[in-house]
C-alpha cells in the first residue's frame, strides 16, 4: 500500500490547530499551578499542629473539694479522678494534677522542701531531676515551688516512657500542708491551665 503524503495545503492547514491545542494547554497548566498556589496560601489544607499533651483552650474547669476538705481546686471536667495514699488525682491521657492534704507544724520553706520533701519524691521517681525551688505567690497565699522532670509511667500500649515536667506546690495554713502536684510532657504548652489551676487553689 503506498503512503500518501501530507500536501503543501494540509500542512499549512493543520499548523495552527495544533499551536492553539499547545497554546491551551500550557494556560490550562499555568492556572492548575496558581489554582495550587493561592490553596496552599490561603493555609485551607493546613492543620495546626498541638504537641502531645497540650490541654485544649476550650477545656472547662470544675471546683473540687478533697476529702480532707481543707482546701477546694479547680480541676479539668470530664478527667478521671483516682485516690491513693489520701492523695487525689486526675488524670486525662499524658497530663496528671494531684492534690494532697496532710499536717505540718511549720511553714514549708524552700530549704525544708529541698532537703526534707524533695528527696521523699525523687525516690517514687525513675529519671528524676530538679530544675528549681523557688516561694511564689499565688491567689490563695504563697507557696515554695519545685520544678523538676522525670520520666513518666510505662506506657502499657507502647511499651515506653516519656520525660515529663512537673509543677509541685507546697502551701500552708494553720497546721496543714496541701500539695499540688501538676505534670505532663516535656515540651506541652500548659502554662496557662498550670497557672489557673495553681491560682485556684483555696482554703477552707
Amino acid at each position: 500500500m503506498a503512503v500518501r503524503p501530507f500536501s503543501g495545503t494540509q500542512t499549512r492547514s493543520r499548523v495552527p490547530v495544533l499551536a492553539t491545542l499547545m497554546v491551551a494547554a500550557a494556560v490550562s497548566v499555568l492556572a492548575g499551578c496558581g489554582s495550587s498556589s493561592s490553596g496552599s496560601s490561603t493555609g485551607g489544607d493546613v492543620k495546626e499542629f498541638s504537641p502531645p499533651g497540650d490541654i485544649p483552650d476550650n477545656q472547662v474547669f470544675v471546683r473540687f473539694t478533697p476529702p480532707a476538705g481543707d482546701v477546694t481546686i479547680k480541676v479539668p471536667e470530664g478527667w478521671a479522678r483516682s485516690e491513693s495514699n489520701g492523695a487525689v488525682s486526675f488524670t486525662d491521657k499524658l497530663n496528671t494534677i494531684q492534690i494532697q492534704s496532710r499536717p505540718l507544724p511549720q511553714a514549708p520553706t524552700i530549704q525544708s522542701v529541698r532537703s526534707t520533701e524533695l528527696p521523699q519524691v525523687a525516690q517514687s521517681m525513675t529519671n528524676y531531676q530538679l530544675q528549681d525551688v523557688t516561694s511564689v505567690d499565688r491567689s490563695g497565699g504563697s507557696a515554695v515551688l519545685a520544678t523538676y522532670q522525670a520520666a513518666s509511667p510505662v506506657n502499657n500500649v507502647t511499651g515506653k516512657s516519656v520525660p515529663d515536667a512537673f509543677e509541685r506546690y507546697a502551701f500552708w495554713k494553720a497546721g496543714t500542708e496541701a500539695v499540688l502536684t501538676l505534670s505532663g510532657p516535656v515540651g506541652a504548652d500548659n502554662v496557662d491551665p498550670w497557672r489557673l489551676v495553681s491560682d485556684s487553689v483555696t482554703w477552707r
